[in-house]
């Protein structure tokens, strides 16, 4: 027997109720692991946009060219935009240059006698 394909009743109410999912799912997300689910996320839009490609490779015809071609040039647009904001992301939690050398400078200070800061002998692990 052969099953009868899905209307577009069907297709429409999956779509509606995959956007309700999402944007659940994705507001109740706490702020501190938005960066490491942007990064799986771009991991996902990889994989589609190689499905795209792959379905632009399939197409016949002006009008499967012409979305199949919207189809991948949106795609790399989603996978770019979603690495340039997680670099921004992460810029935001790395240490200001001025911090680094401030820290640098207190681990190696030693005093004229050439012994460290913590009271042992140049010669000698403290």
């Amino acid at each position: 027997m052969i099953a009868a394909e899905p209307g577009l009743m069907t297709f429409i109410t999956v779509f509606v109720l995959a956007a309700f999912v999402g944007y659940e799912v994705v507001s109740k997300v706490p702020s501190i692991l938005h960066t490491p689910l942007m990064s799986g996320s771009n991991a996902i839009h990889g994989i589609i946009l190689v499905g795209t490609m792959l379905v632009l490779g399939n197409a016949h015809g002006p009008a499967q060219l012409t979305l199949g071609f919207l189809a991948v040039v949106l795609a790399t647009l989603n996978v770019v935009g979603g690495f340039v904001v997680t670099d921004r992301m992460l810029h935001m939690f790395r240490a200001k240059p001025t911090d680094r050398k401030a820290a640098a400078g207190d681990a190696g200070a030693k005093d004229d006698a050439g012994t460290s800061s913590s009271g042992g002998s140049a010669g000698t692990p403290s």
